[in-house]
C-alpha cells in the first residue's frame, strides 16, 4: 500500500498497522524536517515558514513554533493564520489536526490524534486508530495541556493550563481540569478595556 493510500486508511478511522516502512519512514522525514525547523530559529520568518510549509499539511501566515516541535508525520496538521505555540509542542497526527486562526498554545501543549490498540497481542504487532483533533478560531490552550483523540474545541474556547481534555468542548467557555470540564462562560464582563 502506497504511503498516500496508508494516509487515507489512517485518517479514515479505522485500525492500521504502525509499523510498515512506509509509516516508519514517514516518521523519520518528520524528525529530519522538525529539526531542521527547530534548528532555523532565529533566521528570518519567512525562511520558517517555508520550511514547515514542507513539513505541515497546510500553513497560514504567521505561524510560528518555538523550538522544540515534533509532530508524528506533519502532512496530516492543517494550521491557520496566526498560530503561535511555545516550546515543546507535541503533535501526534494521524487522525488529522486541523488548527483555526489567531490559536495561542502555552509551553508543552501535547495533541494526540493516535492510539494503540487495546489488546496485547494486537498492540505488539502494530495495531493503531485514530481519531481527528479540530480546534477552532481564537482558542488559547495553557500550558501542558493535553488534547486527546476525537476532541474539538470550539471557537474562542480557552483551555486551562495543565488540563487533559478527553471531550469536545464548546465555543465560548472556559475549561479546566483532568478530565477538562466547563468552568463558565466567556462573557463582556471579561472585557478589560485594553486597547492596542
Amino acid at each position: 500500500m502506497t504511503l498516500e493510500a496508508q494516509r487515507e486508511h489512517i485518517l479514515s478511522g479505522r485500525m492500521y498497522n504502525d509499523l510498515t516502512p512506509e509509516l516508519v519512514g514517514a516518521r523519520a522525514r518528520a524528525v529530519l524536517l522538525t529539526s531542521e525547523y527547530n534548528d532555523s530559529f532565529g533566521r528570518p520568518q519567512a525562511e520558517r515558514e517555508a520550511l514547515l510549509r514542507r513539513l505541515l499539511r497546510s500553513v497560514g501566515r504567521e505561524c510560528h513554533f518555538e523550538p522544540t516541535f515534533r509532530c508524528e508525520f506533519g502532512f496530516n496538521i492543517s494550521v491557520g493564520d496566526h498560530f503561535y505555540a511555545n516550546f515543546d509542542c507535541v503533535m501526534l497526527d494521524g487522525g488529522g489536526i486541523t488548527i483555526g486562526d489567531h490559536v495561542l498554545f502555552g509551553p508543552r501543549v501535547g495533541v494526540y490524534t493516535s492510539n494503540h490498540a487495546v489488546d496485547a497481542a494486537e498492540r505488539a504487532a502494530g495495531a493503531c486508530y485514530a481519531k481527528p483533533v479540530v480546534i477552532g478560531d481564537d482558542v488559547w490552550v495553557g500550558g501542558g495541556v493535553t488534547i486527546n483523540p476525537g476532541v474539538t474545541i470550539g471557537d474562542g474556547a480557552i483551555i486551562g493550563s495543565g488540563s487533559v481534555v478527553t471531550k469536545s468542548v464548546p465555543a465560548g467557555v472556559i475549561a479546566a481540569g483532568v478530565p477538562a470540564r466547563i468552568l463558565r462562560e466567556i462573557t463582556d464582563a471579561d472585557k478589560t478595556g485594553y486597547r492596542p
